[in-house]
């Protein structure tokens, strides 16, 4: 994979770039993307006269707005809140909602703009958008992050709705914060409408198995990528970044199908258990708890807490990426080739750095980005909004199978893709070609809007 683009592309990217200065995540987002598409404008020339990359990569809609809430100190304060609608050509826009301080317009838009492709590799009738704040739930309240969310939800409600634009969770906001945002949502509007937001509470219009579905998607991923080259995850040695949602889901799926996990981490350091991750105490730390990941070395001899150094030298057949953005560099990457990685599946968006990437991609280990990877949990809110419009409850198991039907068929589309176009293998370019071609039809199909 080169660093770069087709010459017709070129000064489409410096447009985006002079356009949206200082957003370096949505410019490495759109780079990444960009790379694949030289060979699509040659074989559907139509694209190129529709002008259909300068329209994908300019939102819909951006909204930004002011969140006012009071702290319990009766402080005022304030924090910003976005919601960047990007592309609604194959259906409402769909995407997450973060609350984190790292959280400005160009994390927003890359997550957007990832979000386009990635609900267009599922298969599912869904658009792409993302939201969040710079708010930071660490450290809050029960209260406080309750005013927060009304506060939040107060002005996105008119924006959003189950046939506009369904938001979902994201990093900071788990099944709590939905229900905060839904209940401020439901006193507004004067309306019970279960399919305008999803990651919701089983007891109110929630989805089983949805709260599974990233990790365990990502591993379905990765399962595929391995059988296609003849192997197995049984009796494989992983680590997984991150103890979040999606890492502790990754990390139990990788143990159902025979696999070791050693170590996880958090933003402050990481664990390494030689024995194998006990999860249960993962789960009681981080989900019960709500600690830091150190505790668990303090409960287990065997384990070793890391606060300084990187969870990517830890020897492995396997990484999962499932934490957050440009949290694996080129030098880790080389590191997890020294020690004998042969698989990478993203459960994170971009966590990989393109330096990274390229060191995978020429390694020709099997690698699989998020886009294509961790499209399980849009899947499954896909799935939530489908019981919620017909007031059905599926159960774990009919969901779980549905979601390992997805996964597999975006794995197949994404490995079709990339050998039609030359690079076999390569499911970065499979998976950009192929959700950039499906949206690209049907924006070509509604007209100039």
């Amino acid at each position: 994979m080169s660093n770069t683009l087709d010459e017709k592309l070129e000064p489409l990217y410096q447009t985006v770039i002079n356009r949206n200065p200082g957003e370096a995540e949505f410019h490495q987002a759109v780079h990444e993307v960009l790379e694949s598409l030289g060979p699509v404008l040659v074989k559907y020339p139509e694209f190129g006269r529709h002008k259909i990359i300068e329209r994908i990569c300019e939102p819909e809609r951006q909204i930004i707005f002011r969140v006012p809430w009071m702290d319990d100190n009766n402080e005022v304060q304030i924090n910003r809140g976005f919601r960047v609608q990007f592309n609604s050509a194959l259906g409402p826009y769909k995407g997450g909602i973060r609350f984190h301080p790292s959280v400005y317009l160009g994390v927003v838009k890359f997550l957007g703009f990832e979000q386009i492709f990635k609900n267009g590799l599922t298969g599912m009738p869904i658009g792409g958008a993302k939201g969040g704040s710079d708010f930071d739930p660490k450290g809050k309240s029960e209260n406080e992050i309750m005013r927060f969310c009304q506060s939040f939800m107060t002005e996105l409600q008119r924006h959003t709705g189950e046939y506009t634009d369904v938001p979902a969770g994201d990093i900071g906001v788990g099944t709590r914060e939905v229900g905060y945002l839904f209940g401020q949502y439901k006193r507004i509007t004067n309306r019970y409408e279960s399919g305008v937001l999803t990651g919701k509470g089983l007891d109110w219009g929630g989805a089983l198995a949805r709260t599974e579905a990233t990790g365990y998607g990502t591993v379905y991923f990765l399962n595929e990528m391995l059988k296609a080259r003849g192997d197995a995850l049984e009796g494989k040695t992983c680590i997984v970044s991150g103890s979040g949602n999606v890492a502790i889901y990754a990390i139990s799926k990788l143990q159902e199908l025979g696999a070791k996990v050693v170590a996880c981490s958090d933003s402050n350091g990481f664990i390494h258990d030689p024995d194998g991750l006990d999860l249960a105490l993962v789960k009681q730390i981080k989900e019960v708890e709500r600690r830091r990941i150190k505790e668990y070395a303090k409960q287990k001899n065997a384990a070793r807490y890391l606060a300084k150094g990187r969870i990517w030298s830890v020897p492995c057949d396997i990484a999962l990426p499932c934490a957050t953005q440009n949290e694996l560099n080129g030098k880790d990457a080389q590191e997890l080739i020294k020690n004998g990685c042969i698989a990478v599946a993203e459960g994170a968006n971009m966590p990989s750095t393109p330096e990274a990437v390229d060191a995978f991609l020429n390694t020709g280990i099997a690698y699989g980005p998020g886009k294509a990877a961790n499209a399980g949990g849009v899947a499954t809110s896909a799935l939530e909004m489908q019981q919620n419009a017909s007031r059905d409850v599926w159960s774990f198991e009919f969901t779980d199978k549905r979601l390992s039907e997805i996964m597999t068929g975006i794995h197949q589309r994404c490995y079709e893709t990339a050998e039609e176009f030359g690079t076999p293998g390569n499911y970065v370019n499979g998976a950009n070609i192929a959700g950039f071609i499906k949206v690209a039809k049907a924006m070509v199909a509604l007209g100039l809007i």
